[in-house]
């Protein structure tokens, strides 16, 4: 946990864990559109999960760890990093009040033609692993194991 201060009864509880069964869109997309789409249907999603944990909510400024895991149908076309900011763009509001609060990013894509092996799953991931593709995994963390270098 984090030393920021929060308040428990009207923070959220992290970490925070949906999916999408969508394909993400690229920031250096030329659509606009297409961009503001992706960016509304990811804070739905969250909206959606944040409205089953709490009746209201304070978002406070605890430093976060972002995960997205990307399942695609068939081999990604693009990089996997331009996935990121309209993802988090989506959340920021929703789960977070600003972009300073991420502190660790995390992301990978989990093609059909190359074997994975996951050693811990959550409920949540293993619901995005089992389902069918296209499925964007998304999760965000107030742990902060990652400080701990050794």
């Amino acid at each position: 946990m984090s030393d920021a201060p929060y308040d428990a009864d009207i923070s959220l509880p992290f970490p925070i864990e949906f999916l999408i069964a969508d394909t993400p869109r690229s920031h250096q997309s030329k659509n606009y559109e297409g961009k503001e789409r992706c960016k509304l249907k990811v804070a739905l999603a969250a909206k959606d999960h944040v409205s089953t944990l709490r009746d209201w909510v304070f978002l406070d400024e605890r430093p976060l760890a972002a995960t997205i895991f990307y399942f695609p149908p068939d081999k990604m076309g693009g990089d996997i990093d331009n996935i990121v900011k309209l993802i988090l763009d989506g959340i920021k509001h929703v789960i977070y009040p600003e972009d300073s609060v991420i502190e660790r990013v995390t992301v990978q894509k989990f093609e059909p033609d190359i074997t994975w092996t996951f050693r811990a799953l959550t409920p949540k991931l293993e619901e995005a692993a089992e389902s069918e593709p296209p499925v964007i995994y998304i999760r965000i963390d107030d742990d902060l194991g990652w400080r701990s270098v050794t």
